[in-house]
């Protein structure tokens, strides 16, 4: 009877499963990603108003017609998120330490509606890269704290293959966002596409908010802390404690936002915060297995990046697409989620671990850029199509293990600073400069090809960078902070907060 009273007065975890939960994280990146491929693609996008000879002129179509862009500014577009970015992501990763880190996804989303609907209401360059900025908020709250997430819940045995699916939205939704932006840039207007994904990204933001918050290995604000020792401690108060809880939640939930923007506000004046922010980076900095991951990566990012956004472009200058966003998105949807899912079960099958990671992350990487090189010397539009596509499945087999290892060779209270800096990093010396980089380089070769085998062969340093990892020593630190070096929380809220933890563990102990 006594048993039974205890697994009935512990409190229920919310309706999230792990696999609920990485539902819904990979629609969020899935939307994000979407956002991403409609800017680039040439229905949102456009291009620029064209004169003959003879003095016929015709308007531009898109943001690129509307707003009279050159291939500079238009790569900008591109590329604006990465200052919204490069601010937020520090401020979020080291703010995981003291605010809920799910609440701060909630405030990163609503940032990311907020903004993307300005960039349907934006009236000229200025303020459309304004807001694209602010998108980038929206990204670095999201993306240094969703993979620790899906990493502290995943099975064991499919860590790999869990991030695999996460990161499979990223080519899938660019892949989407072409033949979306296409749609809707064809049928209505290019800035209803920024309103309709608002608005689906809007109940996630909202979510993050009302729903009972999880936490992070390693991680737990101090007034998590304290309801869990209450709970253990005093287990038979758990009944009167919960109907108090009832009584206030209306009350509470209704100050949630307001007390987590002032948690926000407080925390980045803390000295304190700063010293050991500046503690974490050095330590993350001096990680040889680390930094030479992010290089490579930074390297392949380059290229994928310029990819994404000029591909349709130079898909339909070298080939005579007609349709280069359906046929892009198309390859990109199909090799994007083979490709992905491929390279984490792989990993997984050759045991998860850093050594076999740089292994798999070099070999495919270098055969996919042989036959992406390769694709872009035919004339057949063909040839290119079905050398392009193999190029690119193995090319993204590269997603899972390339994340698996920024989080692995980490001790879990940094990773989510490892990941905010990877993806810092491989954005401001990938994509971020790669696009308008091209658009300089084909302004001044003319030659959309040409263009394309230059920006190809980069990723043969990228592969070869990955291969130096193979040779440096590795330790898998995932459970180094349950081994008594946990940052600021208790021992025993070093297990993700998905499931009846404490219920389990004393039914297993015969406890009453």
């Amino acid at each position: 009877m006594a048993r039974n009273s205890v697994s009935l007065s512990v409190p229920e975890p919310s309706w999230f499963t792990p696999k609920r939960l990485l539902v819904i994280f990979c629609v969020i990146n899935l939307l994000n990603y979407v956002d991403r491929g409609a800017i680039a693609s040439n229905g949102v996008n456009g291009s620029q108003g064209t004169c003959t000879s003879s003095g016929t002129c015709t308007s531009g179509s898109g943001i690129q017609g509307e707003f009279n862009l050159n291939n500079f500014e238009d790569g900008i577009l591109s590329s604006a998120f990465m200052v919204g970015l490069l601010v937020a992501s520090p401020i979020f990763a080291s703010l995981a330490k003291s605010v809920n880190p799910f609440r701060l996804i909630g405030v990163g989303l609503s940032v990311w509606t907020l903004a993307t609907t300005g960039c349907g209401f934006s009236f000229n360059f200025w303020s459309i890269t304004i807001c694209r900025m602010l998108v980038g908020v929206g990204e670095a709250s999201f993306i240094s704290l969703a993979a620790p997430f899906i990493d502290d819940n995943a099975p064991v045995a499919q860590k790999t293959a869990w991030l695999a699916i996460f990161y499979m939205c990223i080519p899938t939704g660019y892949a989407l966002g072409y033949v979306y932006g296409g749609l809707v840039g064809s049928y209505l207007n290019w800035r209803f596409a920024f309103w309709v994904e608002a608005i689906m990204m809007l109940p996630f933001a909202i979510l993050g908010f009302v729903m009972k918050p999880l936490q992070l290995k390693g991680f737990a604000p101090a007034e998590s802390r304290k309801a869990l020792i209450s709970m253990e401690t005093a287990i038979p108060e758990v009944q009167d404690t919960e109907a108090l809880n009832v009584k206030g939640s209306a009350e509470s939930m209704k100050e949630e936002f307001g007390h987590t923007f002032s948690k926000l506000k407080c925390a980045l004046f803390n000295l304190n915060r700063f010293s050991r922010f500046t503690k974490d980076m050095k330590e993350l900095l001096v990680d040889k297995v680390y930094v030479v991951n992010v290089l490579g990566y930074c390297a392949y990012n380059f290229v994928l990046g310029a990819y994404s956004y000029w591909g349709p472009k130079a898909g339909y200058n070298i080939y005579k697409m007609s349709d280069a966003d359906l046929i892009f998105g198309g390859i990109t949807i199909v090799c994007g989620i083979f490709g992905t899912l491929a390279g984490g079960y792989v990993l997984d099958l050759m045991t998860s671990t850093i050594s076999n990671a740089f292994k798999l992350l070099s070999m495919a990487t270098f055969v996919g850029a042989i036959f992406c090189f390769t694709a872009f010397c035919f004339k057949s539009m063909y040839a290119f199509l079905a050398l392009f596509s193999i190029g690119e499945l193995l090319v993204f087999a590269t997603q899972g293990p390339v994340n698996f290892i920024c989080l692995h060779c980490v001790k879990p209270s940094l990773r989510p600073l490892s990941m905010a800096l990877s993806t810092v990093s491989i954005h401001i010396f990938g994509d971020v400069p790669s696009s308008p980089l091209v658009g300089v380089l084909q302004d001044s070769v003319n030659n959309w090809r040409e263009t394309a085998l230059i920006l190809t062969s980069i990723l043969f340093p990228a592969a070869g960078i990955w291969f130096i990892g193979t040779f440096l020593h590795s330790v898998d630190r995932f459970n180094e902070d349950s081994e008594g070096q946990v940052t600021e929380v208790d021992r025993s809220n070093t297990t993700p907060l998905l499931g009846p933890k404490v219920a389990e563990a004393r039914e297993s102990s015969g406890e009453p």
